[in-house]
C-alpha cells in the first residue's frame, strides 16, 4: 500500500511536470488566485518544501535546525531570482530527491514537520495534497490542462480526517456530529465515508470536494450538495492543510466554472 502511495506521489509530480514544461516565460509570471503569488511562487513553494521533506526524512535533526532559519519571504525571494528554466530544474531535482527518499522511508516512522511529527503514510499523503493543490493554483491561471485522477482519494481522505483540525485551528470546539461524505471520483467510482443513516451529508464530485477542503474554491462556486447544520458549518471552514487559517477563495471567483 505504501509503495502505491509513493507511486501516486510520483505520478502527481509527473502530471505537474507536463504542465510546467509547456509554460512560456510569461506564464511563469502570471498572478495566481493566492494574493501576491505568481505561478513561479507556487512552484518555488513546492520545490522548497519538497527539499525540506527530503531533509526531514534523511536528517531529522538538521531539518529542525533548518526550519528555524528560513522564512517564507526568504525562500520566495530565492525562487524569484531564478529564471523559469532554472526554477523548473530546481523543482525537478527536489521532486526526484523526495521520491527517492520516500521509497526508503518506513511508513510507520515518525517524520518531523512544522507541526506534530507525522507517520510516513501521512507525511507522503500530505506532500501529494500539496503538489496537487499548488499545482492547481498554476493550472487555474495558465490554461494548460491537468485532468484530475483518482489520486484525489488521498486528498479527499485528508479532507475528511482534518475536520476536527478545521475547528481547533480557529480556536473553536470541534463539532462531533457525524457527517456522511459521498463523492464521485474522476473514474466514476463512488467513495463513501460515514454512515448511511447520517443526517448531515456532503455529496458531489471529488473534484469539487477536494478544491473546497484545500481552499482552492469557495463552496458557492461548486456543485456540492450540503445538507445539515454541521455539514454546512464544516464546509464553511474546511482546511486540510497545516498552518494558520487561510482566507481561501471568495464567492464568484470561479462562478463560470461552477455553471459548466
Amino acid at each position: 500500500m505504501f509503495e502505491q502511495l509513493v507511486d501516486d506521489l510520483a505520478d502527481e509530480h509527473a502530471a505537474l511536470e507536463r504542465v510546467l514544461e509547456r509554460m512560456t516565460a510569461e506564464q511563469w509570471e502570471l498572478p495566481t488566485h493566492a494574493p501576491g503569488w505568481a505561478a513561479r511562487d507556487q512552484v518555488t513553494h513546492l520545490a522548497h518544501f519538497d527539499e525540506a521533506a527530503t531533509l526531514a526524512i534523511r536528517d531529522p535533526e538538521e531539518f529542525r535546525r533548518a526550519l528555524r532559519r528560513t522564512s517564507e519571504a526568504e525562500y520566495l525571494a530565492r525562487g524569484r531570482a531564478l529564471s523559469p528554466g532554472e526554477l523548473l530544474d530546481r523543482w525537478q531535482q527536489a521532486s526526484s530527491n523526495l521520491i527517492e527518499a520516500a521509497r526508503e522511508l518506513d511508513p510507520a516512522a515518525r517524520v518531523p514537520w512544522a507541526g506534530p511529527a507525522m507517520s510516513g503514510v501521512s507525511f507522503i499523503t500530505a506532500r501529494l495534497m500539496e503538489t496537487w493543490s499548488h499545482g492547481l493554483d498554476v493550472v487555474d491561471v495558465v490554461g494548460i490542462e491537468r485532468p484530475d485522477t483518482d489520486r484525489l482519494r488521498h486528498v479527499a481522505f485528508i479532507g475528511v480526517r482534518a475536520r476536527p483540525f478545521s475547528y481547533t485551528n480557529r480556536g473553536l470546539e470541534p463539532v462531533k456530529t457525524p457527517i456522511r461524505v459521498s463523492l464521485a471520483a474522476p473514474s466514476g467510482a463512488i467513495w463513501e465515508m460515514g454512515e448511511e443513516s447520517d443526517e448531515n451529508v456532503v455529496r458531489g464530485t471529488a473534484t469539487d470536494f477536494c478544491r473546497v477542503v484545500t481552499q482552492r474554491r469557495h463552496i458557492a462556486d461548486t456543485g456540492l450538495e450540503v445538507r445539515g447544520t454541521a455539514a454546512e458549518e464544516w464546509m464553511g471552514i474546511a482546511q486540510a492543510f497545516a498552518g494558520p487559517p487561510g482566507p481561501g477563495r471568495q464567492p464568484g471567483e470561479f462562478a463560470a466554472e461552477a455553471k459548466r
